[in-house]
């Protein structure tokens, strides 16, 4: 059952949806409360360059429930395709968790965080129920084997607290690939992939001065504190990306322009 009808963008082959921060949280919230398994996936350049290669990936983003945008860089890249995209179509984890707690809390909708080092989501549980403190919340951190008896003790776990969100931050792509493997056996109502958000809602990784985060740099942040670790994601992952988008946007303009010689 479609509980939207968001405009599809599609940059790539790769489909997301147009919509602001606040309706992905009514969306998230409504979804937890009805008896059905909802996945709702994210893009950004890293996901859209993975989504390109990888085609068992781009099918998973592709029949998501609903897909936002949570990447300048995919704006930028959607406007040059002539989509009609703003700076509020974009959302970034970290900003919005707090509101979608407090969404959450007063719907009674559930939560369960399975992200982070040991200790990272003990530290957001605190923090989230300082601002909803009747909100229902648990959590497991993200270091474990995702296969094996080592799994089945954390979907037990995951299953026993029955979650209406579940939301996972192991990074792109094994968070998705670690959904498809187990979504028939884990009883949650949403799976929301959602990275490293936990790492910086916490303060456990350095995000970033506001002034860059707003503005579409947190990526140079990152690249400067992790260089050794980021720097193929970046410095190849973005202008590849952006090659691609305008290798796309000549060949529509070729087909445009020749359209009434077919």
């Amino acid at each position: 059952m479609t509980l939207h009808n968001y405009p599809e963008i599609t940059v790539l082959n790769t489909r997301f949806h147009q919509l602001t921060v606040q309706d992905l949280i009514k969306y998230i919230v409504k979804s937890g409360g009805i008896e059905q398994k909802t996945i709702i996936g994210n893009v950004n350049v890293r996901a859209i360059n993975f989504s390109y290669q990888l085609p068992w990936y781009r099918n998973f983003i592709n029949n998501a429930d609903l897909v936002f945008c949570d990447g300048i860089g995919v704006i930028l890249g959607a406007r040059i395709l002539g989509y009609k995209m703003e700076s509020r179509h974009r959302m970034t984890c970290p900003d919005y968790i707090e509101s979608l707690a407090l969404a959450c809390e007063q719907d009674n909708v559930s939560l369960f965080l399975l992200a982070g080092k040991p200790g990272v989501t003990d530290k957001a549980i605190k923090k989230l129920l300082e601002i909803a403190p009747n909100l229902r919340i648990a959590g497991h951190h993200g270091y474990f084997n995702k296969s094996g008896s080592e799994n089945d003790v954390v979907i037990e776990k995951i299953n026993k607290f029955k979650p209406d969100v579940l939301y996972i931050g192991f990074g792109m792509p094994l968070q998705e690939k670690w959904i498809l493997d187990n979504f028939n056996k884990i009883e949650t109502r949403v799976f929301l992939p959602l990275g490293a958000c936990l790492d910086f809602y916490t303060d456990s990784v350095y995000r970033g001065p506001r002034w860059l985060t707003d503005n579409g740099f947190e990526w140079l942040t990152r690249l400067i504190t992790e260089p050794t670790r980021l720097w193929e994601r970046y410095i190849v992952g973005n202008p590849l990306f952006f090659y691609r988008i305008f290798k796309q946007r000549i060949n529509q303009g070729f087909i445009a322009n020749h359209s009434d010689e077919f």
